[in-house]
């Protein structure tokens, strides 16, 4: 499908995947990441949908392949706009819409697609998005008082999220009320959002980390934002030597390919994790299927966990706990160190 935004002189390509049966579905919205496209999560739409959800994949035009490889070429000043931190909601918003218009009118989504019952995941930057329209409002304040320390930081996506401090005027409001859960896997956190920002979150959510992260790390942007959150409903899964890229699958569009120093050693056990979280998560909170609700514990991720990737799924978790029981093991890494360095240097020098 593409959709059409004249406001914002736009097109919104997006993929559907519909179970046969022609009953009411719930919609999970997958949100990718900067620099992938629709195509990354192309298995978990299609694994979702054979569970009975109506699965819609948009493609970030701001943010997607393309925008990246133009980037890499020397085309585009800036890695993404900035105004992309508040057009990718706007994207989901606008699609749901447009959905909603067709339902009525369309005879193949006549009375299949349930859109006052939304879940949405996304990785990485759509994690982000993902998190936006699950309630966690834009922190301008937050955002500029971080942006002005974050040369010195070892956190690579600061450079990222200081790149919305350049919006003149940030919304902190993007939410969509028919988001009903929603599941971020390695977002980054800490200054776009902060705890005021997370802690406006009132819906079912779950925050994936990898501890082998070296572009988000685990302990500042998906650990340490996990214990702002007050809903009553949330999860922290974390993958131990997983990386940013270990969900990602390989699209025929990648700017840059998905090789195995991305992705790390296996990334097989990561795409199994993710699918047994999604679907128990979003049977439970979309479906209200409780049946489902035992598979979102601590002991069926510890029995489904393998290596060389381990799973872990933990329901609270307080500031104490991550001094106890977290200290330097969450530190990171002198590989990780390393590259981030080199990360920073790369920034200085040619952006």
């Amino acid at each position: 499908m593409t959709l059409s935004d004249p406001e914002r002189d736009q097109q919104i390509t997006t993929d559907l995947y519909l179970p046969r049966s022609r009953t009411r579905h719930p919609i999970v919205v997958i949100s990718h990441g900067l620099g992938s496209d629709r195509f990354s999560f192309a298995c978990l739409a299609e694994h979702l949908a054979s569970y009975g959800f109506a699965v819609v994949v948009p493609e970030h035009s701001g943010s997607d392949s393309n925008q990246l490889a133009i980037f890499l070429a020397g085309k585009a000043r800036d890695i993404i706009p900035p105004q992309e931190f508040v057009d990718r909601p706007i994207d989901v918003s606008k699609l749901l819409n447009k959905l909603e218009q067709l339902s009525h009118i369309d005879p193949n989504l006549q009375g299949r697609l349930d859109l006052q019952n939304v879940g949405i995941v996304g990785q990485s930057f759509g994690g982000n998005t993902a998190l936006i329209l699950a309630g966690a409002t834009l922190q301008a304040q937050n955002l500029k008082a971080r942006c002005q320390t974050s040369q010195y930081s070892l956190n690579p996506s600061l450079l990222l999220q200081c790149e919305a401090a350049q919006i003149p005027q940030l919304p902190s409001h993007l939410s969509d009320p028919r988001i009903k859960a929603t599941i971020a896997i390695n977002p980054f956190s800490s200054a776009i959002f902060g705890q005021a920002g997370l802690s406006q979150i009132k819906v079912p959510t779950i925050i994936v980390a990898s501890s082998a992260d070296m572009l988000a790390p685990a302990l500042p942007e998906q650990i340490q934002p996990f214990t702002w959150l007050i809903t009553p409903n949330r999860y922290l899964a974390l993958m131990t030597d997983a990386t940013h890229f270990s969900a990602l699958a390989s699209s025929p569009n990648e700017a840059v390919p998905v090789s195995p120093f991305l992705v790390g050693t296996d990334p097989a056990p990561v795409h199994q994790y993710i699918k047994a979280l999604n679907v128990a998560f979003f049977k439970t909170y979309l479906m209200n299927q409780q049946q489902y609700h035992s598979y979102l514990s601590a002991g069926y991720a510890k029995a489904i966990s393998q290596l060389p990737v381990q799973l872990a799924l933990v329901k609270t978790l307080s500031t104490s706990d991550l001094s106890q029981k977290l200290g330097d093991r969450l530190c990171l890494s002198l590989r990780a160190f390393c590259f981030c360095l080199y990360l920073l240097l790369f920034w200085r020098r040619y952006c």
